[in-house]
């Protein structure tokens, strides 16, 4: 039987970080990890679950003696910052509240939320809440992810899908994911999905290439400038070359083979009275035994 593991702790202190990164003696280490899933499971109501919804998908500590550092990567900063640091004053100061320690809050952008495997399963989870279609929306949640740059995605949902009466799992799958692999960047998500018919559970793994490569974004990024370049060649190609090259002097064009244009001006047509070139009548060749035509006088 196939056991699975979270591909997040299967790499955690080889190719990925810590979450919580601190030290303490054993008699205050439970403490401090209980305050760390008290803090964790605080801003996720707080920012996630209500108003603003800021798509919060990290939530990293670090502690000193003297104060708590929390690191939020959220997918939209204004909302967590608020109008002059408003929002993210009044956070601080319930955090504060709750951990009776000073607090300090730092906010990280996530620039591409398609690459991020727990923002994903939110956005599928809250289309599912609007009883959209789930096969649909697998299907277009994991091509953005691949648009996005992505080299693999596998989206599993589980549950009444659709109000059924028996649960079932439908999966949805594109690119690779090498799981076993420790060098690979696999991402992964969860995220319940709460409707009246039951609760819908919503998984996704994400490959995002191997760690010490250009990231995604870069790499999307750079495929994009080359297909306007080679665009570009192609067009001064197909057109003889550039309208402006040395000289100010444009290339010129082939004439058309039956055409009517040469050069970018009209040909000659002939006149009403006068007899087309090719159908003049020509002079009979002289037939052996002949002799030549007398010679016509110069003047005449």
């Amino acid at each position: 039987m196939g056991q699975k593991v979270s591909p997040i702790s299967f790499r955690t202190g080889v190719t990925i970080g810590w979450k919580s990164r601190w030290f303490a003696p054993k008699s205050n280490y439970g403490e401090f990890l209980v305050e760390d899933e008290r803090i964790r499971r605080f801003i996720d109501r707080r920012l996630n679950r209500q108003p603003p919804y800021a798509a919060v998908s990290g939530i990293e500590i670090e502690r000193t003696r003297e104060e708590v550092k929390v690191i939020i990567r959220t997918a939209r900063p204004g909302l967590v910052i608020g109008p002059k640091g408003a929002e993210v004053d009044k956070l601080k100061g319930e955090m504060e509240e709750l951990t009776d320690r000073r607090v300090n809050i730092n906010i990280v952008e996530i620039r591409n939320p398609d690459l991020d495997a727990q923002l994903v399963a939110e956005g599928i989870s809250e289309q599912l809440k609007r009883r959209a279609s789930f096969r649909r929306t697998m299907k277009q949640r994991a091509e953005a992810t691949m648009q996005a740059g992505a080299k693999g995605v596998k989206i599993i949902i589980s549950g009444r899908l659709g109000g059924a009466e028996m649960s079932r799992t439908e999966s949805a799958i594109m690119g690779s994911i090498p799981l076993h692999t420790l060098e690979a960047d696999v991402d992964y998500g969860f995220a319940p999905c709460f409707t009246t018919y039951g609760v819908i559970g919503v998984k996704v793994w994400l490959y995002r290439g191997m760690f010490g490569e250009a990231p995604p974004e870069e790499e999307q990024q750079q495929r994009s400038a080359d297909a306007a370049m080679t665009r570009a060649r192609r067009r001064r190609e197909r057109t003889g070359g550039t309208r402006g090259g040395a000289g100010g002097e444009r290339a010129p064009r082939q004439a058309r083979p039956g055409g009517s244009r040469l050069g970018g001006q009209r040909q000659a047509q002939p006149g009403a009275g006068q007899t087309p070139r090719a159908e003049r009548p020509q002079p009979p060749a002289p037939q052996q035994g002949e002799g030549a035509p007398p010679p016509q006088d110069a003047q005449s």
